[in-house]
């Protein structure tokens, strides 16, 4: 398999170089070159695997040349082993055609463990075989951060910095960074939003000499890898409700859009998915894009489902470069005009074909905790701001007589304040992080800006050459 960047002026690489790229040398993201495709056939042989098994079947072409799918399948086996419930990914009907597939069994709790627990392993393997050494930066909305250092905590061959923008996560995704005890992890709490922290990232990327002496690669959704791992899941969703002779919807919380473009790659490789429902809080772009073809950068205004606290949504660029026929330059020219003046232009035929398969839903706050509150009382299904806002999106939206996958992406002890403003009890941290709160944080603070995080990234990096 060959990787394209969607800016068109980076070099072609297979996966391990994509893997340890994560961005474009030209500020692009990487795309597989073409799509590979299962038949109904292939499908239907997937039903019943364990979900190790159907996850390295499915991941598997992304990965050929550069991982054989045996080692692809021990690597599978080994990062889900650990999760809390059996069936890795359960699927739970919570209404009459509306199913929440449970993401967030993984040891942070969140989503992200099921690409990220795999990428810490497709690391340790590439990085053995080349003998070489990656410096991980990489910005998280509250989710990511935990995930990636969890994955890739004391690795010999990989340090990783996490920024995360300060007092804008909840508690306890800000604890299950900061109190990891490991020798090659850094936290730095930066003075801002999450969109500076995604930009000091790509700045960083974008500084050539700096990401050379760094050695640098990225965990984000900016990375392929992370979207490859993710499009099982929909996949292993889709055949538990009728796939492939019947078709489904999806409906994904999202801020980045990494987690519903992976369940569009889905639809690409074959899965029959006849609509994808974007669901937002009130940092809204993706649905305002999505409403009326405005794709505006705004304020971002913290929410009680904070990881999608985003105000521009990184993946979409990925969507758009399909969408314009992988017209590279094209893509290049709309992202750059965006980047200046905060806008995107886009053709309205363009837009209409977005239309035809994605639409957008928004919940503000208060909607979100009488959600919340609905779903625990009417289906006894207790769910985090996150998870409730794509559950109402899979209600009101659901084409006629489809079944829904709705993406419940948290545990909601990870948001206890808002589930105890929502039905008045605080739900309890499962027993592996019971002791959250009693442990010692370790974090920099630093401010917005690219010389100083640079700074800190370098030091850290070199901290045990006068040792």
């Amino acid at each position: 398999m060959r990787y394209v960047s969607t800016r068109g002026q980076a070099p072609e690489m297979d996966f391990a170089g994509v893997l340890l790229a994560g961005l474009a040398s030209d500020g692009g993201l990487y795309m597989p070159a073409t799509w590979p495709r299962f038949s109904a056939a292939e499908l239907r042989a997937l039903r019943g695997l364990p979900y190790p098994e159907l996850a390295a079947k499915i991941i598997a072409p992304f990965t050929a040349g550069s991982i054989t799918e045996a080692e692809l399948l021990a690597m599978c086996r080994q990062a889900y082993a650990g999760f809390a419930h059996k069936a890795i990914v359960p699927l739970v009907q919570v209404d009459t055609n509306l199913y929440a597939l449970e993401l967030f069994h993984g040891p942070t709790l969140a989503f992200k463990d099921m690409a990220l627990q795999l990428v810490g392993h497709l690391f340790e393997h590439v990085l053995s075989l080349r003998g070489e050494k990656v410096r991980i930066v990489g910005a998280t909305s509250g989710d990511t951060g935990s995930a990636a250092i969890e994955a890739v905590a004391n690795r010999k061959n990989i340090d990783i910095t996490i920024l995360h923008p300060e007092g804008k996560t909840s508690e306890v995704q800000r604890r299950q960074m900061t109190t990891v005890k490991a020798d090659n992890v850094l936290n730095i709490a930066v003075a801002g939003n999450f969109d500076d922290c995604q930009d000091l990232v790509k700045a960083m990327f974008a500084d050539e000499p700096f990401r050379a002496e760094m050695n640098l690669s990225a965990v984000n959704s900016i990375n392929f890898a992370r979207i490859a791992a993710q499009i099982p899941y929909y996949v292993y969703a889709a055949l538990n409700l009728g796939a492939p002779e019947r078709e489904v919807a999806v409906a994904v919380p999202t801020g980045n859009f990494g987690n519903i473009l992976a369940a569009w790659a889905a639809k690409q490789m074959g899965l029959p998915i006849a609509k994808f429902i974007v669901a937002s809080n009130r940092n809204d772009i993706l649905t305002r894009f999505l409403d009326a073809n405005d794709m505006s950068v705004k304020t971002v205004e913290p929410s009680l489902s904070p990881s999608m606290d985003i105000g521009v949504s990184s993946n979409f660029e990925r969507l758009l470069f399909e969408f314009l026929g992988r017209d590279a330059a094209l893509t290049a020219k709309t992202m750059a005009d965006f980047r200046t003046s905060g806008k995107m232009a886009v053709e309205a035929k363009v837009w209409r074909a977005i239309r035809q398969q994605f639409q957008g839903y928004r919940l503000d706050d208060e909607a979100t905790l009488k959600e919340i509150r609905r779903s625990y009382t009417e289906s006894q299904y207790l769910a985090d701001p996150h998870s409730v806002i794509g559950l109402a999106a899979g209600r009101d939206c659901a084409p006629v007589g489809l079944p829904v996958i709705a993406a419940a992406t948290a545990h909601p002890a990870k948001f206890p304040d808002a589930i105890e403003k929502a039905v008045g009890s605080r739900p309890p941290l499962p027993p592996h992080l019971s002791d959250l709160y009693d442990r010692k944080e370790i974090f920099t603070r630093a401010p917005a800006d690219l010389t100083a995080i640079e700074t800190l990234v370098r030091n850290f990096a070199n901290r045990n050459q006068n040792a």
